[in-house]
């Protein structure tokens, strides 16, 4: 049996919402009722395969988000690769 660790804050975390989106994100804390998440990308299907864009086009890049649990049809640790662009794409960091 494989045992997974909890989710932690500071995690880039992956979504599934109830509406079919798929959002990946750092998560900044968590309660019973809600998610907070730090710069919130939806994965989109482009030519070369997956990329991520803006959740949302009219917040600040750097704005939290609150997400409400209710929305959240379930999560987990987002893949390696999807990390990585996750991190190049919202800072400056390019991880090898």
């Amino acid at each position: 049996m494989i045992i997974q660790k909890p989710l932690k804050v500071g995690e880039i975390v992956s979504f599934k919402l109830n509406s079919g989106e798929e959002l990946v994100a750092r998560m900044d804390g968590q309660t019973p009722t809600q998610y907070t998440l730090f710069k919130p990308m939806v994965l989109i299907m482009q030519q070369g395969g997956l990329g991520l864009a803006p959740f949302m086009f009219g917040v600040s890049p750097d704005a939290k988000f609150e997400l409400q649990a209710h929305a959240v049809s379930c999560m987990a640790a987002t893949e390696t690769d999807i990390a990585k662009q996750y991190t190049a794409s919202t800072s400056n960091i390019q991880v090898a």
